[in-house]
């Protein structure tokens, strides 16, 4: 479907963290590109106008931290990139970085190359990888790190599992170093968690599940601050979920490290107990803590510890989660339902207010990943035409029915929510549209 010639988003209420605009404005799409923003702009002949009065219009959102699930050779199928950006696009996202445990790894250019070219057809958002550190994502052997991020990829990880060898990880951050990229960590000291399946403490033990203690996150995000102190690579730490480790960044940051942390609604909003009578929708990795642990969380969103929201969007088919909690996967199917949950976290309970809410869900997460330099994260004229339309008072409730991911594993099902978005414009496309009457006739959705 075609870029529409012009469309004029009227009266919201824009919010550009990048340029520090919050102002009613207007903004005017031309094509691909925003024409201009400001007060009373004129619709030009045969314009479609969007009335966004009572809304916020943002950037459109990134989340750089998704599994795609494509490619996949194994024939499960959990995901695709279409479905996924669907899923995405109803979310409000324009943009997504989709993580490197796909079948086969995403460990080689052409798997980078094949990522991109699928994202070009499916055009429901802008989809970026983030490539391996290792081949195979088995911690032993470089992958050609230089060679992926010509081909495309905005940051190097391993997700799904940590580096544990310290010598691979300091020749890993080395090369993320020289190539001007981010490594983004999943800090998880593997022989601190064999067989665990939730957080260690007296309901572990009470379930008979394997326990996952704090240390393990702890322990291999100091080693990478130490580590990385003389190389001076940047380097995100993904899913925080504990105290301690708020700590760790917090202490890297004073020294004048380039270490950045991102938080998931899931750790943001539940604990422990909700894994409670073996609800496998609530084995995540890695998992739901304690109270203390979300409230020190909400503590480091507060005073800029934690820089990035990010979804760590995990699909799984209804079978993987049908099985006994320590054989069930580990994830859950969030992006669709993030926005309000991330409301509900730090809005509501007073932590943030929404300017800097859609900073950690725009330019915050762009800056890190380099996609600021392509005009992502921001809304200026002449960039491109990437906006959500937020309504932050909609209400309405998760029904897993109508997920539009293939993934429907989530501990959110029914459960009442502020906030949506509206619409969503990747590129000047109309990927998401739930405007109903504010639209005029002539606005068109891929939706």
């Amino acid at each position: 479907m075609g870029v529409m010639q012009h469309t004029l988003i009227r009266g919201g209420r824009v919010i550009d963290p990048a340029s520090g605009l919050d102002a009613l404005a207007d903004v005017l799409v031309h094509g691909s590109t925003i024409a201009s923003i400001g007060e009373q702009v004129d619709a030009p002949e045969g314009a479609a106008v969007i009335d966004a009065e009572g809304c916020m219009v943002t950037p459109g959102l990134v989340d750089i931290h998704v599994h795609l699930r494509d490619p996949d050779t194994s024939g499960h199928h959990e995901e695709t990139i279409e479905t996924g950006t669907r899923a995405a696009a109803s979310g409000g996202f324009s943009t997504v970085c989709c993580m490197p445990n796909t079948t086969p790894a995403t460990d080689s250019p052409e798997v980078v190359d094949a990522i991109l070219l699928r994202a070009l057809e499916a055009q429901y958002a802008r989809v970026f990888p983030v490539a391996c550190g290792t081949v195979g994502r088995k911690g032993e052997t470089l992958a050609p790190i230089h060679s992926l991020i010509q081909a495309g990829a905005v940051g190097i990880s391993d997700d799904g599992d940590g580096i544990a060898d310290s010598g691979v990880m300091a020749a890993v951050l080395k090369q993320v170093a020289d190539c001007n990229s981010v490594f983004m960590q999943h800090c998880q000291e593997p022989t601190l968690t064999h067989g665990a399946a939730m957080n260690a403490g007296p309901l572990a033990t009470r379930l008979g599940v394997g326990g996952w203690p704090s240390e393990a996150e702890e322990i291999m995000l100091r080693r990478d601050i130490v580590l990385n102190r003389r190389i001076g690579a940047r380097y995100h730490a993904q899913h925080m979920t504990t105290a301690v480790a708020m700590e760790a960044i917090r202490e890297a940051r004073a020294d004048g490290q380039s270490v950045t942390g991102e938080a998931s609604p899931h750790h943001l909003l539940l604990t422990e107990d909700e894994c409670d009578n073996w609800n496998t929708q609530a084995k995540v990795n890695p998992p739901l803590r304690t109270t203390e642990d979300v409230l020190a969380l909400r503590k480091a969103v507060a005073d800029g510890t934690i820089t990035v929201l990010a979804t760590d969007h995990a699909p799984h088919p209804a079978q993987s989660k049908a099985v006994d909690f320590q054989a069930a996967s580990f994830g859950m199917s969030s992006i669709e339902i993030c926005l309000p949950l991330y409301r509900e976290a730090l809005i509501d309970s007073g932590v943030i207010d929404w300017p800097r809410m859609i900073a950690m869900m725009t330019i915050e997460g762009a800056l890190l990943t380099g996609l600021d330099t392509i005009g992502l994260g921001r809304l200026s004229t002449g960039g491109p035409a990437d906006i959500t339309i937020i309504d932050p008072d909609a209400q309405w409730a998760v029904d897993t029915a109508t997920f539009l991911s293939m993934g429907r594993n989530t501990p959110f099902a029914g459960r009442s929510l502020r906030g949506r978005a509206l619409a969503t414009f990747s590129g000047g496309r109309m990927t998401w549209n739930l405007l109903g009457d504010r639209a005029a006739a002539g606005i068109e959705s891929m939706a």
